[in-house]
């Protein structure tokens, strides 16, 4: 009987242990299907959206794509160097979440795409990250196509990004950071600056609980 029971609380143990592993994050966005017909059996198959191809200068006016970041996740905000409001306190949140992060920095990658381009050069771009003092070497700042960056946001990234004559600034933007896989899909949005400029600590809460998830169980990171 003793014996029994030990066997009994050992399953009970490993079955609570199995049960910590957290749900799989979702992949977001509009699925399309895949019918074809193999050996006279139809066959359907989920497609999931993924971040197009795209191509941008970054800080150091090098050509970055797709490709400069491959086998890291992303985590991906939309700012512009001259807004007054919403951006700098993005972009303190940012920094910390990589500083939070700097044990996974090399399988990271943090992206700032910016949506003034014309104004957001390289050499602009170079002097707003000596200026907010902002030292990740896994962090890059991007400029590119106006149309194709706001387009990017929207459709891919999921967060609004585009102009807007009457907010501050000329633009406007969502306060979230988009979490990509390393296949390029999103796998989460996090609204961690409200639009009231306050900052929602469960959500930066959640973005750093599934990173460490999307690393830990997915990618097998230690």
């Amino acid at each position: 009987m003793a014996k029994t029971s030990f066997i009994f609380g050992l399953f009970i143990l490993l079955l609570s242990c199995g049960n910590d592993i957290p749900p799989k994050l979702p992949i977001l966005g509009n699925v399309d299907l895949s019918y074809q017909t193999v050996n006279g059996i139809e066959r359907v198959d989920t497609i999931y959206p993924s971040i197009p191809s795209f191509s941008f200068l970054n800080q150091d006016s090098l050509k970055v794509t797709n490709e400069t970041y491959k086998n890291r996740i992303w985590l991906v905000e939309f700012f512009f160097a001259t807004c007054p409001t919403i951006c700098p306190i993005m972009n303190v949140q940012f920094n910390k979440l990589n500083q939070d992060t700097k044990k996974y920095q090399k399988h990271i990658q943090f992206l700032s795409f910016s949506i003034n381009p014309k104004h957001d050069l390289p050499f602009v771009l170079r002097k707003y990250i000596r200026d907010h003092g902002i030292t990740a070497n896994n962090w890059d700042f991007l400029t590119g196509n106006e149309a194709e960056t706001h387009r990017l946001g929207i459709e891919n990234f999921l967060t609004f990004a585009g102009r807007d004559d009457e907010a501050e600034g000329g633009y406007a933007h969502s306060g979230s950071f988009t979490l990509v896989d390393k296949a390029g899909h999103v796998r989460g949005v996090y609204a961690v600056t409200n639009m009231d400029l306050s900052v929602n600590a469960k959500e930066y809460k959640r973005l750093k609980t599934d990173i460490f998830n999307i690393l830990t169980y997915e990618y097998h990171v230690k």
